[in-house]
Protein backbone atom coordinates (compact mmCIF):
# COMPACT_ATOMS: atom_id res chain seq x y z
CA UNK A 1 0.00 0.00 0.00
CA UNK A 2 1.13 3.40 -0.71
CA UNK A 3 2.81 5.17 2.56
CA UNK A 4 1.78 8.91 1.12
CA UNK A 5 -1.58 8.08 1.76
CA UNK A 6 -1.24 7.99 5.73
CA UNK A 7 2.12 10.07 5.50
CA UNK A 8 -0.08 13.06 4.10
CA UNK A 9 -2.46 13.35 6.90
CA UNK A 10 0.42 13.59 9.62
CA UNK A 11 2.56 16.03 7.90
CA UNK A 12 -0.48 18.32 7.53
CA UNK A 13 -0.71 17.97 11.22
CA UNK A 14 2.57 18.80 11.86
CA UNK A 15 2.30 21.94 9.68
CA UNK A 16 -0.57 22.92 11.40
CA UNK A 17 0.54 22.18 14.91
CA UNK A 18 3.62 24.58 14.99
CA UNK A 19 0.77 27.16 15.42
CA UNK A 20 -0.32 25.80 18.61
CA UNK A 21 1.41 25.45 22.01
CA UNK A 22 3.36 22.25 22.65
CA UNK A 23 1.02 19.56 24.39
CA UNK A 24 2.24 16.45 23.56
CA UNK A 25 3.95 14.55 26.85
CA UNK A 26 6.15 12.32 24.95
CA UNK A 27 9.74 12.56 23.05
CA UNK A 28 9.69 12.38 20.09
CA UNK A 29 6.56 13.51 19.45
CA UNK A 30 3.24 11.59 19.09
CA UNK A 31 2.83 12.92 15.20
CA UNK A 32 6.40 12.00 14.47
CA UNK A 33 6.12 8.61 16.48
CA UNK A 34 3.40 7.95 14.42
CA UNK A 35 5.30 8.89 11.18
CA UNK A 36 7.99 6.57 11.95
CA UNK A 37 5.43 3.68 12.44
CA UNK A 38 4.19 4.38 8.91
CA UNK A 39 7.33 4.47 7.21
CA UNK A 40 9.07 1.63 8.66
CA UNK A 41 5.52 -1.05 9.92
CA UNK A 42 2.61 -2.05 8.10
CA UNK A 43 -0.14 -0.22 8.26
CA UNK A 44 -2.39 -1.99 10.51
CA UNK A 45 0.12 -2.44 13.34
CA UNK A 46 1.44 1.23 13.07
CA UNK A 47 -2.18 2.22 12.92
CA UNK A 48 -2.70 0.31 16.32
CA UNK A 49 0.42 1.90 17.92
CA UNK A 50 -0.30 5.44 17.22
CA UNK A 51 -3.77 4.95 18.63
CA UNK A 52 -2.57 3.44 21.65
CA UNK A 53 -0.17 6.55 22.29
CA UNK A 54 -2.28 8.80 21.13
CA UNK A 55 -4.48 7.57 24.19
CA UNK A 56 -1.92 7.70 26.78
CA UNK A 57 -1.00 11.60 25.81
CA UNK A 58 -2.85 12.91 29.09
CA UNK A 59 -2.11 13.75 32.76
CA UNK A 60 -3.26 10.05 33.85
CA UNK A 61 0.43 8.60 32.41
CA UNK A 62 3.94 10.25 32.84
CA UNK A 63 5.16 10.81 29.39
CA UNK A 64 8.70 10.42 28.58
CA UNK A 65 10.91 9.16 25.83
CA UNK A 66 9.33 6.60 23.98
CA UNK A 67 10.65 5.45 20.53
CA UNK A 68 8.31 3.08 18.27
CA UNK A 69 9.61 0.22 18.37
CA UNK A 70 9.26 -2.20 15.17
CA UNK A 71 10.89 -4.80 13.05
CA UNK A 72 12.78 -3.94 9.90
Amino acid sequence: MNKKIFLTPIKWYQTVSKFTPASCRYYPTCSEYAKWLFMFDNPLNATLKSAKRIATCNQLFSGGIDYPKFKL
